[in-house]
């Protein structure tokens, strides 16, 4: 089991809110020197991947349930690459469609030079119908556009003189570089939980499963399906299925009151849900956050989570 964690801070969703269960009093106060902090502390510990979400701006009916503020992810993909020396950089999910692929491929490419080869590219085809329009991007083809953006960045990573013609992109006459290190290139996950969605998985190294209207029992038949694909052959033992909502069946206790009973207690749960996880098809996961009420409690979990659950569940 592998398991990434959301750079507290990076979105401001309302504590009411339990999509994103680390919102918390506290979280808008960090300041940069916290961030940074947050970031190293994580990199020494045994996590897979720091991730953060994606919005450019919220439309206004979605914001009494996620807030206005969300900071821009390639931005803090970057800052977070910066700040660590080992652990993964991620995204869970960056929207394609909000990009154009050169601009998309070069910024990629340049973390994944600056981090020593650490990225990782999660993407989704999106969901807000406010932002395709201010951004003029045909909501109704986001999936068609999302296809076309990773094909032309693949093109952009692995040719000397690259050449893309699409129905929304021509790139041509154009040297591109610098080329991402890793190789042959980044790993790609999809998210999403359509057919397109999982067809578009079985293509590439990994499927997020969207928690927001979807449970963990519908995982098994899907993953069926996208097993089924002609391009998923050959990839039964590297695939990767990341988990990342809410683990189900996981309190979510006030972590500072809990005595050494008590933080036992919820280690024992925790790695028993995981190994229900396990058992669907899942192979890793986002950190399940209690509430915590300070910046300094959160370290506290982060780091017993790391000696207590990933040691015995990694």
């Amino acid at each position: 089991m592998k398991f990434r964690i959301a750079l507290p801070g990076n979105n401001h969703i309302p504590p009411a809110n339990d999509h994103v269960p680390e919102a918390a009093d506290w979280v808008p106060g960090l300041t940069a020197p916290d961030f940074q902090e947050v970031a190293s502390i994580i990199d020494g510990l045994r996590y897979d991947a720091i991730t953060t979400s994606e919005h450019l701006a919220m439309p206004y009916e979605e914001v009494p349930r996620l807030g206005p503020y969300w900071m821009h992810a390639l931005s803090v993909m970057s800052f977070v690459a910066g700040a660590t020396k080992r652990v993964r950089v991620d995204a869970s999910v960056l929207v394609l469609p909000y990009y154009h692929p050169l601009a998309f491929a070069k910024a990629l490419s340049t973390i994944d030079v600056l981090s020593g080869g650490r990225l990782d590219v999660s993407i989704g085809v999106g969901h807000a119908v406010q932002e395709f329009k201010v951004l003029d991007v045909s909501f109704d083809e986001r999936g068609a556009i999302t296809d076309e953006i990773l094909e032309a960045t693949l093109t952009l990573w692995r040719d000397d003189e690259p050449v893309f013609h699409g129905p929304h992109f021509d790139i041509e006459g154009l040297a591109f570089e610098p080329k991402p290190v890793q190789t042959p290139r980044p790993p790609i996950y999809v998210g999403g939980n359509s057919k397109p969605a999982l067809r578009r998985a079985a293509r590439y190294e990994g499927w997020q499963p969207n928690p927001t209207t979807f449970s963990v029992e519908e995982i098994p038949p899907l993953l069926d399906y996208l097993r089924g694909q002609p391009d998923f052959a050959g990839k039964e033992d590297a695939f990767e299925v990341y988990w990342v909502g809410t683990i189900p069946g996981v309190e979510r206790p006030a972590f500072g009151d809990l005595a050494d009973a008590g933080r036992a207690s919820y280690r024992d749960q925790i790695l028993d849900r995981l190994a229900y996880l396990t058992t669907v098809g899942v192979t890793g996961t986002s950190v399940p956050i209690p509430v915590t009420r300070s910046l300094a409690e959160y370290i506290e979990f982060v780091t017993w989570f790391s000696d207590e659950v990933i040691v015995r569940a990694g």
